[in-house]
């Protein structure tokens, strides 16, 4: 059984690790096109027939890229088609969710002191707010409502700032940021999936067949694109943020959210004005600087309901606060583990818990059963470095006390 749980933690691992990179290989493909689109230079008459041309330099080699608007007199057969990226970063990001928020929901997911609901509910609400999302979002793109970019991209924000508030009373603060950040997440593929490809599969048919391709296709998917480019940032934020509490930790949570998309359309203002060659408005750095400091005063505002903190206790935390030895493993914890764990950390230069974790009651212990096994007990990954000086005993002792309490 504990071989398995050794497995389960190098499966989270691998599949952390492939969404890092495929999340890597998506957004650099998709910033590098959305630069070079819009560094064109378009003032050529280019023999080609194309729309555009840029010379680039990289890896000691010299890059003469050309766009067309409609296919060259002869349509390659070699076509590289960037979607994959885009799959595999969505589809391993939903296996994380799987693997830790499903899977860990009475740990992760489904807070108590929020909302008390079981866990199949807050699996059920987080799947219906995924899909409701995108097909919200596909509805209002595709009506007459979305024939105005600016107007559009107004209206999703305030979709999304409302997202943001309905996850936080529904969810625990570390999942309802990463949620935000899904529900952003899926919308991006779902647009690559559903819009994007399927608009240049019919672009690519008709030049083909010799037909001209109808330009909505086109626009269509740039708009998508253009969404794409602007949301990025902020997803990223969102999926860093379940490892920061300063961020999710606070009852102001739902408002760092929403600033940081604002943060997000600031940041690739810059970058796309400065692509497009209209200039380098440095104003955004001082906007985004702004709205990163109200942030930052946010984040100092009281953590996330900490009166209540003990106010529930779980049906599995129960377990473990009634499990052989656990007395002495509090004892153990209490000395080895709450000087940084605790509302106020004894360690110099530390001001808050590590990653929001408090270990200073038996409810509190009791929640944490799991990562105090793997960490202090299945390895020696805390306390760092051993500081604190946890005996092999010790660390005995927990892992007697997580086995008496699954085995029971």
């Amino acid at each position: 059984m504990y071989d398995l749980l050794a497995m389960g933690e190098w499966l989270e691992f691998a599949v952390r690790w492939v969404h890092v990179i495929t999340a890597i290989a998506w957004i650099g493909s998709s910033f590098y096109f959305i630069a070079l689109d819009l560094g064109l230079h378009r003032d050529r008459n280019l023999k080609s027939g194309a729309d555009g041309e840029e010379w680039q330099v990289h890896g000691g080699g010299f890059y003469h890229v050309q766009k067309y608007l409609i296919a060259p007199d002869q349509m390659p057969d070699d076509l590289i088609w960037f979607k994959w990226e885009s799959y595999a970063t969505w589809l391993s990001g939903f296996a994380m969710l799987i693997l830790v928020y499903y899977m860990g929901a009475e740990l992760y997911l489904v807070d108590p002191n929020v909302l008390d609901i079981p866990v199949w509910q807050a699996v059920l609400i987080s799947l219906a707010s995924l899909t409701f999302g995108w097909l919200a979002y596909d509805g209002i793109c595709k009506s007459k409502f979305g024939d105005d970019n600016t107007r559009l991209m107004v209206f999703l924000f305030i979709i999304l700032v409302v997202m943001a508030w309905g996850y936080t009373q529904v969810f625990s603060g570390r999942a309802a940021l990463l949620h935000l950040g899904a529900f952003t997440a899926t919308i991006m593929t779902a647009n690559v999936a559903m819009i994007i490809i399927p608009n240049q599969v019919i672009v690519v048919a008709d030049l083909k067949a010799g037909k001209v391709p109808d330009a909505k296709y086109g626009k269509i998917a740039k708009q998508r694109s253009t969404h794409n480019n602007y949301l990025t940032l902020p997803v990223i934020f969102l999926m860093l943020s379940n490892h920061y509490p300063l961020a999710f930790a606070t009852q102001y949570n739902w408002i760092i959210a929403s600033l940081v998309f604002l943060m997000g359309v600031t940041i690739r203002h810059y970058f796309n004005s400065k692509h497009a060659r209209k200039g380098s408005p440095k104003w955004t750095w001082l906007a985004t600087t702004v709205l990163f400091i109200i942030i930052m005063w946010l984040s100092t505002a009281p953590m996330f309901r900490p009166d209540q903190e003990d106010a529930a206790l779980g049906v599995q935390a129960q377990k473990f606060a009634n499990a052989e030895g656990f007395e002495e493993v509090h004892d153990i914890v209490l000395g080895r583990c709450s000087m940084c764990h605790s509302d106020e950390p004894g360690w110099n230069n530390m001001a808050w818990p590590p990653k929001g974790v408090r270990l200073e009651t038996k409810a509190q212990i009791a929640r944490e059963a799991r990562r105090i096994y793997v960490q202090a007990g299945l390895s020696h990954g805390m306390p760092p470095s051993n500081l604190t000086y946890m005996e092999v005993e010790e660390r005995q002792k927990i892992v007697a006390w997580y086995r008496a309490a699954t085995e029971g």
